[in-house]
């Protein structure tokens, strides 16, 4: 950590696949190392050590613009906050990974991607001029006509209400059946409930691995683990305190 010595290990001895087809959930309490490892696994941050193959390519040897290059042609995001270009409208917001991977996508898929989120109307408008919501949409639009091999989603429902929430989950399971690999970090049992399997981390490891299905089972596994860790803390505390 800068002008520190401190040393922080947000993530320590990860380990997972994606398959064809899948829908995997990561959950943990905040600082877990969740978003970190969803952010190196995408190639968006490098790892100090280990690993990262993406359809049989290591994308963790790759250089910054290799990765780019490779991400333009096989990932998709989704973020809370949509990351949209602004000074793009929204149809050229989603039809932007075409002209990254230098191969246009077909007006029809652009125009259907935008119909199936309810943006057809507000296709020429440009990020400033829609709510929250509806630029999650279009970064949900995006994914959709692009059709990418794996696709990463971080809280990608957390600045939604219930309704549109739920839509958009819906969509990524509709991405997963349709081949995709779908990678979704959240906060939010229910929505994490929606993958086919839900990892737990707590202090940057994964914890526990448990189906999908089961909103009630995914928070206790959370908690179980936050409970624990901080029994452990508080253990070597109480240790370190008897020794001096």
């Amino acid at each position: 950590m800068p002008g520190r010595r401190e040393r922080v290990r947000a993530v320590d001895e990860a380990s997972l696949s994606l398959a064809r087809g899948s829908f995997t959930a990561i959950v943990g309490a905040s600082g877990s190392g969740k978003s970190t490892l969803m952010l190196c696994v995408a190639g968006l941050d490098q790892p100090t050590s280990g690993t990262v193959q993406i359809l049989g390519k290591e994308t963790s040897a790759m250089g910054r613009s290799q990765r780019a290059t490779f991400r333009a042609a096989n990932v998709g995001f989704i973020f809370q906050d949509g990351n949209l270009v602004s000074s793009l409208t929204a149809r050229e917001n989603v039809a932007l990974p075409g002209k990254l991977r230098h191969r246009a996508l077909k007006r029809e898929a652009v125009d259907e991607a935008l119909e199936r989120v309810g943006l057809t109307g507000q296709a020429r408008r440009r990020p400033s001029a829609l709510s929250g919501g509806e630029r999650q949409r279009v970064a949900v639009a995006r994914v959709l006509a692009s059709q990418p091999a794996v696709i990463f989603a971080d809280e990608p429902t957390a600045a939604l209400d219930l309704a549109s929430g739920h839509k958009v989950l819906g969509w990524l399971r509709e991405a997963a059946d349709s081949g995709s690999a779908v990678l979704m970090v959240t906060h939010d049992a229910q929505a994490a409930a929606r993958a086919d399997r839900v990892l737990v981390m707590d202090s940057g490891r994964i914890a526990s691995e448990l189906a999908g299905g089961d909103s009630e089972a995914v928070s206790r596994a959370v908690l179980d683990e936050r409970t624990g860790h901080d029994a452990l803390a508080a253990s070597d505390k109480s240790c370190e305190g008897a020794l001096r």
